[in-house]
């Protein structure tokens, strides 16, 4: 992506518009998830693995069809599987479990070191891995536990939405990919259309709790869900309220600016007694005084 359409670095509090966004020529994308349509062919996992050459250890069996059962620096995206009893029948959910690109980013607010992580103006959350020193802040920040560091390079890694096939105008590799149209990709105000259209087809055929995931503690997402049930966030795998860890609010909200102005105000004192009092100098008459001639002989 281009460096003129970073809004937001990590590290910084500066919120910066991007000069074509100012124009309105860069428009918020979005990846809508309809898991009312999955069935969970895992696709888009093996795109996403394919596109971006990742290759993860073969795991185990541990007693579910999932595999791996989590995201790792090698599986930016996994297929989850869920077991579910409705009206004492048993049935699938399936999530496709990625990084939900959020609009407030706790990774970013998090991350200390300047311009790791980005914000571009199209909505999606970036990582700069020669930035990264793997302090770890992101992953314990991330409210959907999304960033994973890696053992071999101590750095951290998720999905980045296909940043460099959207620079090129293409549509994710997961999308892409996907034969029964889970997934969609677009501007956000047509997914959030398309959204809403499907909600209301769900409530009409007896989904009445239908509804649309995208969670308001950390801005909205840019990777948005269709769940049978927007109430039971939880039996997808989701956490059903997300939001910002406090710790991480007062951290850039608060310390981080307090820590700033107590630096400003001792350089600002130094300077202040540099120039009311000079320098400490010891009069003859004082204990400690050392004569000019005798400094070298005093400092052995």
């Amino acid at each position: 992506m281009a460096t003129q359409d970073i809004i937001r670095r990590s590290g910084t509090t500066d919120i910066t518009p991007a000069s074509q966004a100012r124009i309105g020529a860069v428009k918020q994308v979005t990846k809508l998830f309809d898991a009312t349509k999955c069935t969970g062919c895992k696709a888009c996992q093996v795109a996403c693995s394919e596109w971006n050459d990742l290759r993860d250890e073969v795991g185990t069996f541990q007693g579910s069809y999932q595999n791996p059962m989590t995201l790792s620096p090698d599986s930016w995206n996994i297929m989850q599987y869920h077991e579910v009893m409705d009206d004492n029948k048993l049935r699938w959910q399936f999530t496709h479990t990625a990084c939900m690109h959020c609009a407030d980013p706790a990774c970013l607010k998090a991350c200390s070191t300047a311009g790791a992580i980005v914000q571009h103006a199209n909505g999606t959350v970036d990582f700069d891995s020669d930035k990264c020193i793997g302090c770890g802040y992101c992953a314990s920040a991330c409210p959907f536990n999304v960033p994973k560091i890696s053992k071999k390079d101590n750095k951290a890694y998720k999905c980045t939405l296909c940043s460099d096939r959207l620079a090129v105008g293409l549509e994710p590799a997961c999308v892409k990919t996907c034969t029964v149209g889970a997934l969609r990709y677009g501007t956000r105000e047509d997914m959030l259309f398309y959204a809403e259209k499907r909600v209301q087809q769900l409530k009409e055929r007896g989904y009445h709790n239908a509804g649309l995931y995208n969670p308001e503690g950390v801005g909205g997402t840019h990777y948005m869900m269709i769940l049978h049930d927007i109430n039971k966030a939880e039996t997808y795998g989701m956490p059903k309220d997300p939001q910002i860890p406090a710790a991480t609010e007062i951290r850039q909200d608060w310390l981080k600016p307090l820590g700033t102005a107590g630096l400003l105000a001792t350089a600002a004192f130094a300077l202040m007694h540099r120039v009311t009092v000079g320098r400490n100098i010891v009069e003859e008459d004082q204990p400690g005084y050392v004569p000019e001639d005798n400094h070298e002989e005093a400092g052995k």
